[in-house]
Parts: structure tokens; sequence; C-alpha cells
């Protein structure tokens, strides 16, 4: 079977099945991994930290024109939680880093960082738990900004893209570096300070850690159990109605379903670390300075996104001060994922072409809205 545009087609039977799926797996060449450490980063909140670590995930190489300028790297940044690993598995690599595709490993420099207080990068549970620098969107674009710079040699950017929280952040990139990028594609994300909703799920979640008593001010032994409840709150969030009646359509079947999903989450979960994720959107408001963005940007979102309703009208208002912006907004559907289309690239990769052809060349893409 073959993937298109997300839909699977029986080709032959199951051996032939395998070998084409090794073959595809072949052609993305492996990540190299590695570390960045920034000595003495000061953070936006005057707090400082002697080593930061910044791990990061790239595939290909940067490819330069005569005058020294890289043409062909590619950040993506990852959702709040998340890291940079996903974006490798097959469901999203192989839509768009596989030999043909929009982001083809063998054209691209592709940076996957793991953004601060993610991942492998520094972080609370690393050991100064409560203690640890408290960091915004600001802070992580900044060091990802040195990463690129310092670290990796990277002195353009062809595309800024990210997911939800990297989402958010390539506004910020689009902002503090306009001349930095060719393109932006935020996912499911809007051009907005954090507030209502969104707002209150997310304090609910730390409010909820900082008051349970086994929390300690942060300095547990083992995690609270606070943590299943912050668990539970994030896959309420992650998805569509939908989605959830049909995996859970009886009572019985929903009780298995969180209490599965929970007892997973909370194997690997830090609450400190859940905590400072979550309150690293507070810095976030890209709103005033949206007429600095110089690249052309294509907004992506979901109709049955429960964290940005379409609903709310914002990304439709706002888009229209982006210089050469334009924003999309998935129909609902069965393909759709809620919160979760953003990883999902048979549902706007499309987009993500037209995108960068109309990048490649001095072209403004208009300020409107299409659904």
């Amino acid at each position: 079977m073959r993937r298109i545009s997300g839909r699977l087609i029986q080709l032959a039977a199951g051996g032939v099945v395998l070998l084409m799926l090794a073959q595809l797996a072949l052609a993305i060449p492996a990540a190299a991994e590695g570390d960045y450490i920034i000595q003495n980063f000061q953070f936006t909140s005057g707090e400082t930290l002697p080593e930061l670590r910044i791990h990061y995930r790239t595939l290909g190489k940067p490819v330069r024109d005569s005058s020294g300028v890289v043409r062909n790297a590619v950040l993506i940044g990852h959702g709040t939680g998340g890291t940079g690993e996903p974006f490798l598995r097959p469901q999203f690599a192989d839509e768009l880093f596989a030999p043909g595709q929009p982001l083809d490993a063998a054209k691209y420099f592709i940076v996957l960082p793991d953004g601060i207080g993610h991942g492998k990068s520094s972080k609370p549970s690393d050991g100064l738990h409560a203690h640890f620098p408290h960091y915004g969107y600001t802070d992580m674009v900044t060091a990802s900004f040195r990463l690129l710079t310092e670290g990796l040699g990277v002195n353009h950017l062809r595309l800024v893209m990210g997911t939800s929280m990297g989402g958010m952040q390539t506004w910020v990139w689009g902002e503090q570096h306009p001349e930095f990028m060719d393109a932006l594609m935020p996912l499911a994300s809007l051009p907005t300070q954090v507030a209502g909703r969104n707002r209150v799920w997310r304090l609910t979640i730390m409010e909820a850690i900082r008051n349970d008593p086994d929390w300690h001010g942060g300095d547990y032994k083992t995690q609270p159990p606070s943590l299943r409840t912050a668990a539970a709150m994030l896959w309420l969030v992650s998805s569509n109605p939908v989605i959830r009646q049909q995996e859970a359509p009886t009572l019985v079947q929903a009780d298995r379903l969180i209490d599965a999903y929970v007892a997973d989450y909370v194997k690997t979960a830090d609450a400190n670390d859940l905590i400072y994720q979550l309150d690293a959107s507070h810095d976030y408001d890209p709103g005033p300075g949206l007429e600095k963005i110089r690249a052309p940007l294509l907004a992506v979102n979901s109709a049955d996104d429960l964290i940005n309703p379409p609903e709310l009208g914002i990304l439709e208002r706002e888009i229209k001060r982006v210089p050469h912006g334009r924003a999309i907004v998935i129909p609902y559907s069965d393909q759709t994922r809620g919160h979760q289309s953003h990883s999902y690239p048979a549902l706007w990769k499309s987009d993500l072409v037209n995108l960068l052809r109309e990048s490649d060349t001095p072209h403004h893409m208009g300020s409107k809205i299409r659904q």
C-alpha cells in the first residue's frame, strides 16, 4: 500500500507492501542528533543559566549560494510538551521529507530542535525542579536562533514552520527576525495572546499541580497524583468530540480509554516540566507587531480545533494585518483530527507546496482567508 494524500491504496500482496515501505523508509536519510550549549543564557525574566543545552535533530545538509547565504534550511517547531522526534515518524516524514515530497531531505536542510524545557534540552526535571529559570516563548525563539546561527552556521531560513506551540512561535519568528526567512507556516495557532478557554485549561492544570499537597513546592520525590488530572485535561483538548466518541462509545470503554491514556502519559511525564511548558505561553502576544512580518505567511488551522476554534474569528481578523499573509481553515471531515490535524501533512501538504512556490518569487499572497 502507498500513502497518497492521506488515503491508503491497495497495490499488491503483503510481501510487496512491506518491500515498498522498507524502500521508502530507506529513502529518507537517518537524522543526525546533537546538543548545542549556550553559555550563561539570560532569560527575559532576568534569570540566567550557566549552560543551556538545546538538543536538535537534522536531516540533509545546508547549501549556500555564491554569497555564503544558506538557501535550503527549514526550521520546524514542535508543540507544548513535545519534541522534534515525532516529525521523523512515517505519518509526518513520509509525507514531507521523502524523495519527491515538498521538503525532500535530499534538497533541504531540516532542523528539528527540542525547545527549552522539552525533550533532551535543558528542563526543570534535570535537577533544578521549580528553581529552573522561568522561560517564555521569546526565550525559546532566541535559543533556537542561536542554535541556528552560532551552532549550525545557518544565516537564513527557507521556511519556518511549527505545530501548536511551534506554530505560535512561528509568528514570533516573523516579528523578531523579519528578514531571516523566505516563508512562514504556523499550524494550529492564533496570532493573539493566550486567553479565554485556551488560558483556562492551561491554568487548570498548573493550579491542580501547584495545589497538590504532594507537589511540595516542586521538590517531590515521586510524581504528584495531580499529574493524572493534567493528563486527562490534555486528552480532552487534543482531538475532536466525534473521534473521542468513536473511540469510546460506551461508559465502560470511555473509562478504560482514559485510564490507559493517563497510565501511559505519567510513565514519562514530569509535573514541573509540564507547569513550565504550559506557563511558557505567558509572554506570547504577537498581535501588536503583525505588521512587522515581511515574509509570505500561510496560517493553517482546522475547523474542529477545540483550542483554536474558528468561530472566535481571530484568525480571519488578524491575518488582514500581515502584509503578505493568508490563512486557511481546513473544513471538518473524517480525515481531520481536531487540534492534532497539524501533525497530518496529508491535510495541508498541497498548501505548503503552494507557499514554497509563491515565496520563491517576489509574489504578494494577499490577505484573505479560505475555508
